[in-house]
């Protein structure tokens, strides 16, 4: 699903809210979740997940087409770890 997806799916839900209205409502989510994670905070949806971020640390990696060994950055990386209810709905059997 992408984002217009979610945006027509949610406003198909709620008829009573204009379209555009949806679009900012989930533009702002996304966005006070991008903030918060580009601060370094965790965003915990309950029910669904809790995103954060990582680090990865500097380390030397190789180039793939010529096998060159070229040193890689450190970088911070988005990571989404779900729920107990969503593993479960993805799960309906018990098994996780």
């Amino acid at each position: 699903m992408i984002k217009s997806e979610l945006v027509q799916a949610v406003a198909a839900r709620n008829p009573h809210l204009y379209h555009r209205d949806v679009e900012n409502i989930v533009n702002a989510v996304l966005d006070e979740i991008t903030d918060a994670l580009s601060e370094g905070n965790r965003v915990e949806l309950r029910g669904f997940g809790a995103f954060s971020v990582k680090n990865r640390p500097p380390r030397s990696g190789r180039n793939p087409r010529t096998g060159e060994p070229v040193f890689v950055e450190e970088k911070w990386v988005p990571f989404f770890k779900t729920g107990k209810e969503l593993r479960e709905r993805l799960n309906p059997d018990g098994e996780d």
